[in-house]
């Protein structure tokens, strides 16, 4: 075979020099006739062709190179083969061409086009005799990717060509034989292998006519007799099929033949032909439809279901495959046809392999791939390769793997004979078993950041199977403690399914011993636990178990009972305090309007009219943001005109309005106008407006294009979508959070699992739109502001750390779960970041290890998370007195600030009474009294007299200094 290639290598040499002496002959004559003394600018000319056509060869070697590099790194880019391809095709690299035709048909099964190409290739370089077998090699490949008439065809004409070796007419109609069961119910395109199969024939007949005026001998009428009725079957058998165009091949045979048609013959086509134009209206929907067509193939194929011819089913699966290669749910749709209906292991099988080949990331289809090697009986070895390629196919979700785990323990457990205390079939099941649970925690964990089997389903599997088959009861039980140590002790599911197991193959001592652990341990139901334990001593235990039972289950339920009612009094009174709040705002906005109403100055009073019309935007019952979040001051915003007005709304319960840029301001009366427009559109809104189907989204950048747009793309995917009401500051600017309504609730939860889901490199809040004044116990979570023992606060990172490098940084230290970067509202980072690790061993670990290392010339500083707590105090708002203002300790607990400016005028400080003098080394204040501790004197001095409201009229006499 080395030889043989060696020699197939030098000959395919040989061509490509003889080619290449061909062309530059060709051009060596061409230039000599061109070039002549009145055309020597055309020779200038010729010359630059062949540079540009040098340099064309340059740039496609490579760009060849380029693509072979990219391939040795990543053998599956599909399309880098297919571009690969072209290019050696069209450079004419015969051997770099065939070596790259046959790497891609070895990983992909290829399509119509690249077949013919390669196909033509090859019989191009291969026209001596010796060669054709492995021609007809390459052909029975071509025709086990997809079903293509085309292909059969080449196949069929190249067959007829090596007629004159021995038994060549044979093999050519057994070609054309597999050719009709494959592509010959094809409606549009098997006619044409009928039709060359025909022709076929009519030749080898032609070939045994006597020659002109002479006698045939007995043999030579019975070979005429014999090919005659070849002829005549295969009329007959295109007549029974419902083909296009049947009239033709009807008219055909009755002018061909001398005897006339038949009577079955005519019932037969009858038959066909009605069945034909039944189809004809599905055929013609193909024609007319856009790829890929799926509808349309999809009522073709339920039709042939209904009538139930299962070569005309096979043959419409095959033709929508060929067009929807890479469609998963119609490979699994034909598979299980095959598996339900046919059964047969060499139709079967085959289509199960080129159904993986073409979706390999599909879990489904391998896991029917294994169970249908099991139904028909495969080798123990093909079963485990193909597993292994399964596990190497690389699955979108790590539940896929423990899918195509179970179906192979599946698969195992049933080999093994468990009337045998030991054999080989257990072990190697056990073994399988473990290294399940090894793939899942290094392999899947690794690469998802999450197990994908939180239950431990593969363990309890296991665990049953030791207790029903093996009676390992001991081995049972060290697989549930280890499921209980993986964080699932608190859910009383888990504790109960293991006490079913202890109560169908284990003991009552074990049982109990259950029991007691999962009513001190289960967090979510513990009444459930305890009524299943009381229950089981009503019927196994003594007395003194019943009241070691009554007692436990009474602590245990007297201390949930206490942690529920501290938490409800908790919420009850974050109730009170938004309640209050709220009564606070609304008072105070209520002494604000009253105050503006006794304005008499026109230019005040249009003033405050405006202030108002602001505050209004955000309603009575929200809370108002400051005013670094309301967008004022963007630049990026551009001017609209005074008749244009941007789209305004509250937080989560205001009202929505319009609002004309105050630079283009209009006047009094067309301002009252625009007022009234400006309400009509708010209540036209609101009449559309439905909370309980909406969804509150914050905390995205200020600075996104087109909010309403990109929110709807985000959001397609949870259903319907009725209204999307971004929220603009009175300039137009984006505020940073929108309210999404949709047309059903079921919209509302998929939603809001979009919580925490990074845009523009920050996460987006998505929560419930609920009125807090009418729901106060409602709690939207933010992120936590309590101890965090499992996770790690960063501080000192460079700016251009990623979380990708971070989390690279801190892996060595324990498995890294979650992290996330801090950024500032426009997404830029802070240099902070948290870490989360699995267990709050590992996060001291990293805190001991990382705490002061460098990073990028920064050093680092590393601690356990622990936020601080909001201060929940009231903030101050325009309604207190300058007094109240005042921070407590001049500048509160933590001083002031070495660059914070004091905003207040100089003449007010000096009204404040702090401004002393040293007298005698003890600080003064202004009516004598000490400040240093010493009280002040009678008659309202001191800080205490500091604290009372200045009118107007002091405050003109301070700015005026009277």
């Amino acid at each position: 075979m080395a030889a043989k290639g060696n020699e197939e290598e030098t000959q395919l040499q040989e061509m490509e020099e003889e080619t290449a002496a061909a062309a530059a002959a060709a051009t060596t004559g061409v230039e000599r006739e061109m070039v002549s003394d009145e055309e020597e600018g055309m020779g200038v000319e010729d010359s630059d062709e062949e540079d540009d056509s040098s340099d064309d060869e340059k740039e496609n070697e490579a760009e060849i190179q380029r693509l072979e590099e990219q391939l040795s790194i990543n053998a599956f880019d599909y399309n880098c083969h297919v571009d690969l391809i072209k290019l050696l095709r069209q450079e004419g690299e015969l051997l770099r061409l065939r070596r790259a035709r046959q790497k891609m048909s070895e990983l992909f099964p290829l399509t119509e086009e690249i077949w013919l190409d390669w196909l033509k290739d090859e019989i191009r370089m291969t026209e001596e005799e010796p060669n054709r077998e492995k021609v007809n090699e390459l052909f029975e490949k071509a025709v086990k990717d997809y079903i293509c008439p085309e292909i059969w065809l080449e196949y069929a004409q190249y067959s007829i060509g090596g007629m004159g070796s021995p038994g060549g007419i044979e093999r050519a109609r057994a070609i054309f034989e597999k050719a009709l069961t494959a592509v010959g119910l094809h409606m549009t395109k098997g006619a044409a292998v009928w039709e060359a199969y025909r022709e076929f024939e009519n030749a080898i007949m032609g070939t045994m006519q006597p020659p002109p005026g002479g006698i045939p001998t007995r043999e030579q009428q019975e070979l005429l007799n014999t090919q005659l009725e070849r002829i005549h079957t295969l009329f007959r058998r295109q007549l029974a099929i419902p083909l296009m165009d049947m009239e033709a091949t009807y008219a055909e045979y009755e002018e061909w033949s001398d005897k006339g048609i038949p009577e079955t013959v005519s019932a037969q086509f009858k038959k066909a032909t009605q069945h034909m134009e039944k189809s004809k209206a599905l055929e013609e929907a193909l024609l007319v439809a856009e790829p890929p067509k799926l509808a349309e193939y999809q009522a073709y194929i339920d039709y042939e279901q209904q009538e139930g011819d299962p070569a005309r089913i096979q043959i419409i699966f095959e033709r929508a495959l060929a067009e929807n290669c890479l469609v998963p749910d119609m490979w699994a749709k034909y598979t299980k046809y095959l598996d339900r209906q046919l059964k047969i292991r060499d139709l079967v099988l085959p289509s199960h392999d080129r159904a993986v080949r073409n979706c390999p990331w599909t879990m489904g289809l391998w896991k029917n791939y294994l169970m249908a090697l099991e139904r028909h009986g495969a080798e123990h070895q093909t079963v485990s390769e193909i597993f292994e390629k399964a596990l190497n196919a690389g699955f979108i979700q790590a539940t896929d793997y423990v899918d195509i785990w179970q179906a192979y323990l599946d698969y195992l457990r049933r080999r093994v004979d468990f009337s045998k205390e030991s054999s080989r079939e257990l072990e190697e099941l056990r073994t399988a078993f473990t290294r399940a649970l090894d793939y899942m925690k290094q392999d899947v964990e690794e690469r998802f950041s999450e197990s994908g089997d939180p239950s431990c389903t593969i363990m309890q599997i296991w665990a049953r199977i030791e207790a029903l088959h093996c009676k390992n009861m001991q081995k049972a039980r060290e697989l549930w403690d280890s499921i209980m140590m993986k964080g699932n002790a608190k859910y009383a599911n888990m504790w109960l399914e293991y006490y079913n197991l202890e109560r169908s193959y284990g003991d009552a001592l074990h049982c109990r011993k259950a029991l007691h652990r999962a009513v001190q341990c289960t967090a979510d139901y513990p009444e459930h636990v305890s009524e299943v334990l009381l229950t089981f001593e009503r019927v196994e235990g003594s007395l003194a178990d019943w009241d070691i039972a009554v007692r436990k289950t009474e602590t245990r339920l007297t201390r949930v009972n206490e942690q529920r009612s501290k938490v409800a009094e908790k919420e009850a009174l974050l109730a009170r305090q938004e309640e209050e709040k709220a009564e606070q705002r609304r008072k105070a906005k209520a002494d604000k309007k009253a105050q503006k109403k006794t304005q008499k100055k026109t230019g005040e009073k249009r003033k405050a009219d405006e202030e108002e019309d602001e505050e209004d935007e955000w309603g009575d019952d929200s809370e108002q943001p400051t005013k670094k979040h309301r967008g004022e001051g963007d630049p990026g915003f551009s001017g609209l005109g005074s008749e244009e007005f941007m789209e305004t709304e509250s937080g989560l319960f205001g009202r929505k309005g319009a609002a004309p840029r105050k630079a283009d301001a209009p006047g009094p009366r067309k301002g009252r106008l625009l007022a009234d427009e400006a309400r009509k559109a708010q209540d036209a809104t609101l009449d559309k407006r439905n909370d309980g189907l909406s969804v509150f989204v914050s905390n995205l950048v200020f600075s996104m294009e087109d909010p309403e747009k990109r929110m709807r793309e985000l959001f397609q995917a949870c259903g319907p979508i009725q209204q999307v009401r971004p929220i603009y500051a009175t300039k137009g600017t984006f505020r940073g959070y929108c309210y999404v309504q949709f047309q059903e609730q079921s919209s509302v939860n998929e939603a809001l699992k979009l919580d925490r889901q990074e845009v523009d490199s920050r996460p987006m809040f998505v929560s419930p739109c609920v009125d807090k004044n009418k729901n106060p116990d409602f709690k939207v979570f933010k992120y936590s502001t309590s101890l965090e023992k499992h996770k790690i606060f960063i501080s000192g990172l460079p700016y251009s750390c990623t979380k990708e490098q971070l989390e690279e940084l801190f892996k060595e230290h324990g498995t890294v779960k979650d992290s996330r970067l801090v950024t500032n509202r426009s997404g830029k980072p802070k240099g902070l970041a948290y870490v989360e690790f699995e267990d709050e061993a590992q996060a001291s670990q990293a805190v001991l290890k990382m705490d002061g290392t460098a990073l990028q010339g920064h050093t680092l500083t590393v601690a356990i998370s622990n936020p601080p707590r909001r201060n929940t105090a009231e903030k101050p708002d325009s309604t207190r007195v300058l007094g109240s203002m005042m921070p407590r300790h001049l500048y509160g607990a933590r001083g002031k600030g070495r660059t914070q400016l004091s905003l207040l005028p100089r003449s007010l400080h000096r009204q404040t009474g702090l401004d002393s003098k040293a007298e005698n080394g003890t600080l003064q204040n202004q009516s004598g009294g000490s400040v240093d501790g010493a009280p002040a004197a009678a008659g309202g001095s001191g800080l205490e007299a500091q604290t009372k409201p200045l009118s107007n009229a002091d405050f003109a006499r301070l700015l005026l200094k009277k």
